[in-house]
């Protein structure tokens, strides 16, 4: 089998991206190698390993084997002119390590207001101790963040749609402004993944995946990534080594399993999650629903010039209502679980309340919100069932 991907379509590279024949050495899947100590034949060997470049070299177990490399590389095939990817035991090591890796004491950094609450935590916890400051920005902001940059901005964050809200950034017009004042830029992509928005090609210098969700794609394994563009993965894989970070080769074989399925996986999501928001719009008791193809999602257009199509995660709000009044419409749903994360092939339903997670634009709505996570479920099954706990919600407030 060649390895030459460069004109194949994302549904032919999850498939068989990361699989190299002298890792797999005829086996369809990468075997699991589990190891601490890499044995040597000679001192000699021992030290003229100890002086060289360990990527894809065995080395030490934490520097990795064939399983993880397998899926840090099929990650990198997806991402047109990126140079490498290093695996995290979750999403939030994967977002600190990137950080890490371009901030230094006396640093700052813009972060998008929409961004997920962990990353938030991160910077005005962490990141604070050490000495490095924080200013939240507008996700709609676009070019004008050039009037945000300061003489020691040092990186933009993004995350494009953004939690909760799913604001969809002009991620070009900021990468533009950038590269003009030599600042890194770095976005979480997990809503997307790179089948949806390529976000090298598009300039960004870290691509930071939550390899939990579409990935693993089946709510068992905590894993996390980071893809480097042109340039950028040495400090990238530095910072990680020194962090002691490392992915269980266990968890690592998961992950390259899902993600030779999640093409059709995320089409599916995307498609029924795109029924149902258009189903709940049409609906009384919804005031707005937070679906970036949805036309009047904030950055719609943006949306439809950048991403490649739809993904199964959304919000909606409620006209009116309390808090007892939105559990009672998420406490009897029958396929839709309680819980956090997403991705996988079950269908979740959340109460999400964004102004709390917000500094620079507390947006008013017009009663509580619901962030659905829509799974594998046949979609006209999952709309009964709304249908059903919109009858409870009405019933509940009279």
């Amino acid at each position: 089998m060649s390895n030459d991907s460069r004109s194949d379509k994302p549904a032919t590279q999850v498939v068989q991206a990361g699989r190299r024949p002298e890792w797999t050495a005829g086996i369809v899947n990468t075997p699991v190698w589990r190891a601490s100590t890499i044995l040597y034949d000679s001192v000699a060997h021992l030290r003229e390993s100890a002086g060289r470049d360990t990527h894809h070299r065995l080395f030490y177990g934490r520097r990795g084997t064939p399983t993880q490399w397998s899926l840090a590389d099929a990650l990198t095939e997806l991402e047109p002119g990126a140079e490498g990817t290093f695996l995290y035991p979750s999403g939030v090591a994967a977002i600190a390590a990137a950080l890490l890796a371009i901030l230094s004491p006396g640093d700052e950094l813009l972060l998008v207001d929409s961004a997920y609450d962990p990353t938030r935590g991160l910077a005005t916890g962490l990141l604070k101790r050490f000495g490095i400051t924080t200013r939240f920005y507008d996700p709609m902001i676009g070019a004008g963040i050039a009037d945000l940059i300061g003489p020691n901005t040092r990186a933009i964050f993004m995350e494009s749609p953004g939690s909760l809200t799913f604001e969809v950034q002009d991620i070009p017009a900021i990468v533009a402004v950038a590269k003009a004042h030599d600042i890194a830029t770095l976005l979480d992509n997990t809503w997307a993944t790179p089948l949806l928005l390529p976000a090298i090609a598009l300039g960004i210098d870290y691509t930071i995946l939550a390899c939990t969700k579409y990935i693993v794609g089946h709510s068992d394994v905590m894993l996390g990534s980071v893809t480097a563009g042109p340039g950028r993965f040495a400090a990238l894989r530095d910072t990680s080594f020194q962090l002691g970070q490392h992915v269980s080769p266990d968890d690592a074989w998961l992950g390259s399993r899902g993600l030779r399925t999640m093409a059709i996986r995320l089409k599916q999501h995307g498609e029924s999650a795109l029924k149902i928001a258009h189903w709940l719009k049409g609906r009384p008791e919804i005031a707005t629903v937070l679906h970036p193809a949805l036309p009047d999602c904030p950055g719609h257009d943006v949306f439809v010039r950048d991403f490649r199509g739809p993904a199964g995660l959304f919000s909606f709000v409620l006209n009116g209502g309390d808090e007892a009044e939105r559990a009672a419409l998420i406490d009897g749903l029958a396929h839709f679980g309680i819980g956090y994360s997403w991705g996988g092939y079950e269908s979740l339903a959340i109460p999400v309340d964004p102004h709390r997670h917000r500094s620079v634009n507390r947006r008013e709505h017009a009663g509580p919100m619901i962030r659905l996570q829509i799974g594998l479920e046949d979609a006209d099954d999952l709309i009964a069932d709304l249908d059903r706990g919109l009858a409870r919600f009405a019933a509940a407030r009279g």
